[in-house]
């Protein structure tokens, strides 16, 4: 899109990031009656994207930050109707399945650590996460081939998991559908201030305006917002995976580490490797030491063939919490990073795309400013 004649170089809202939260937002956008340009690196950004979990996930979201759990809490409650919404548009089921979601703990250490997390995350207001021994858990799936290792489980009835391709589908599906449009392949090289808005420039010498920006470009996105003059640390945090051939059913409910999907196939992970470096190889280490602990937890997939490894990156703040916030230098422009963007993609479709509309950020988006990271000496995950 040049700008020079166009019909299609000024828009209200410009999304730079194509990965599930700027889908999100500019599907929600779109859809509230937004002109939305989606600008997109294309099939080369390291986009977590490729790589996420698929666990539509409260149980261990939150702790000691209050507004990421209530707002992961506000996205789940949405999930029904966004996963309707969304197979519609994808023009295929998006195998959103609200079963319950579980933590398996693999001795008794790790058991007692856990039922002083789900007791920390009770005091914090989550409601229904419950610790469930081996013979409740056994009851709770009956047929589970679990392995003798499995101690007990939590398990929190709120939480599902989704297949997050075609829930990107559909989301970017959705956008085109009420008249955005999406610009992939070249990066951003700069964000200028002009009449009414915003002049974007890409690489490949491209230009549209917009009267507003949302930055959602997962580990790329510290050296963007700084172009609308806010300080966003974001670091890349690699993730790798394991899928094997489709099986019969024998996991019927999805855990933080396995999954089965709703073809067959059986996930294994996630890492969280946090050497910060943008390396998205799979490793053997890596990948021998997820096998060999979903073995502990089902043995029988000793059987199973793996038929793909891969990695992507996740962005991560320095406390591992989303960062949301508008520029207070450049009005209307906006930044949005975390990764939880499966969970989160309900309210960033809804109450976050009104926020960018209107101008004003919901309370628990506002309390999760990237203000807090100044002077933090520490880097921790969650």
């Amino acid at each position: 899109m040049s700008s020079h004649g166009s019909p299609w170089d000024s828009f209200d809202v410009a999304i730079i990031g194509g990965g599930m939260v700027g889908s999100a937002i500019g599907f929600g956008c779109a859809e509230r009656g937004a002109r939305v340009a989606m600008l997109d690196e294309g099939d080369v950004a390291l986009r977590a994207a490729r790589g996420n979990f698929g666990l539509v996930w409260s149980q261990s979201k939150g702790d000691g930050m209050p507004a990421y759990a209530a707002w992961t809490r506000q996205s789940v409650a949405l999930w029904p109707a966004l996963a309707e919404r969304a197979s519609t548009l994808a023009g295929r089921d998006v195998q959103y399945r609200a079963v319950g979601g579980l933590t398996f703990c693999l001795d008794d250490a790790e058991f007692a650590a856990r039922q002083l997390f789900v007791q920390r995350m009770h005091n914090q207001g989550q409601e229904g996460l419950q610790m469930l021994d081996r013979h409740q858990l056994r009851e709770l799936m009956s047929g589970c081939p679990l392995g003798p290792e499995v101690r007990g489980a939590s398990y929190q009835p709120a939480d599902g998991h989704v297949d997050p391709l075609t829930l990107l589908r559909g989301l970017q599906a959705g956008m085109r559908a009420a008249g955005g449009v999406h610009l992939p392949g070249a990066s951003v090289e700069s964000i200028t201030p002009i009449a009414g808005g915003y002049r974007i420039t890409r690489a490949d010498g491209s230009e549209v305006s917009a009267r507003r920006i949302v930055i959602a470009a997962g580990v790329m996105t510290s050296p963007l917002a700084k172009m609308v003059g806010l300080d966003v640390p974001v670091r890349p945090v690699r993730g790798q995976n394991i899928v094997t051939e489709r099986l019969a059913p024998l996991l019927p409910l999805p855990a933080s580490a396995i999954r089965q999907t709703g073809d067959g196939t059986v996930q294994i992970g996630v890492t969280s490797e946090d050497d910060g470096s943008f390396e998205t190889a799979t490793t053997t280490a890596a990948l021998s030491r997820m096998a060999a602990r979903a073995l502990r937890v089902l043995p029988v997939l000793a059987q199973a063939r793996m038929v793909r490894s891969w990695a992507a990156l996740r962005p991560m703040t320095p406390d591992g919490f989303p960062a949301y916030a508008e520029s207070r230098t450049h009005p209307g422009c906006f930044v949005a990073t975390c990764h939880s963007g499966v969970t989160l993609a309900a309210v960033h479709a809804g109450r976050l795309a009104e926020a960018v509309l209107t101008g004003t950020l919901p309370e628990h988006a506002r309390d999760l400013h990237p203000d807090r990271f100044v002077g933090m000496t520490h880097v921790s995950s969650h």
